[in-house]
């Protein structure tokens, strides 16, 4: 790896995983730097990170995962950092994949995301999810004219042009969709790269099933807005 790279870990109540998940980043990215951004968790989350070797951020209260997220983009425009790479601290992103998405950015993209969906690997998420992302897909690739197959992953690689573009603008809740389409409004290029999740391996997602609805629709929402708002220019 060649230019400074910053791992970026939003975490909140992930004591049980975050230091695994740290340490599986480290085995695989031996030269990047690991930023925990811990979002007010209520648990050991910070403690088990550092422990681990990581950097931590501690944000005051739990802000979201876009707020968080884009605190680490934040923290990797001021310390000049060349990439980005978002990966949860569950345990599902599989740590091997980094040097594939880095490797993209290196031939010129914008953004390379971590895909469950451009190749069948038995992934299956709950109905209501599904459903919502094959509408999340439909309309991105609507937007940007091309086949987007997973615009939900947060297993995501960004370049530092792309990063300073979502340190001026990045949603605070479920941000994935709507930053797509942020990049391609601006001229810069996301591909897609294929890998296979693991399942979460402790604490609790935060779109469960209660919310999972509200994010859909949300989502949805925002996505028609900056339609209207790209027809208009």
């Amino acid at each position: 790896m060649s230019k400074k790279t910053l791992i970026i870990i939003p975490a909140y109540n992930e004591e049980d995983s975050i230091g695994a998940v740290v340490k599986g980043i480290r085995k695989h990215t031996v030269e990047a730097d690991i930023l925990v951004v811990n979002d007010g968790s209520q648990d050991r989350t910070a403690r088990q990170a550092r422990e681990s070797g990581a950097m931590v951020m501690n944000l005051p209260y739990n802000m979201g995962i876009g707020s968080a997220v884009q605190s680490g983009f934040l923290f990797a425009k001021e310390k000049g950092y060349h990439f980005a790479v978002q990966v949860d601290g569950d345990g599902q992103h599989p740590s091997s994949e980094i040097p594939r998405l880095l490797e993209a950015l290196d031939n010129g993209v914008d953004m390379a995301i971590g895909s469950r969906f451009v190749q069948p690997t038995g992934y299956q998420p709950p109905l209501v999810r599904s459903f919502g992302i094959k509408v999340f897909s439909f309309l991105v690739s609507l937007i940007v004219g091309k086949k987007v197959y997973d615009t939900t992953s947060g297993f995501r690689a960004t370049s530092r042009k792309a990063v300073l573009l979502l340190t001026e603008t990045y949603p605070h809740d479920y941000p994935e969709v709507e930053a797509l389409i942020t990049l391609h409004r601006n001229g810069m290029r996301f591909v897609e790269i294929p890998v296979e999740m693991h399942s979460r391996q402790a604490g609790k997602s935060s779109i469960g099933a209660k919310n999972a609805v509200y994010y859909m629709l949300k989502v949805t929402l925002a996505v028609f807005i900056a339609i209207i708002k790209w027809r208009q220019r």
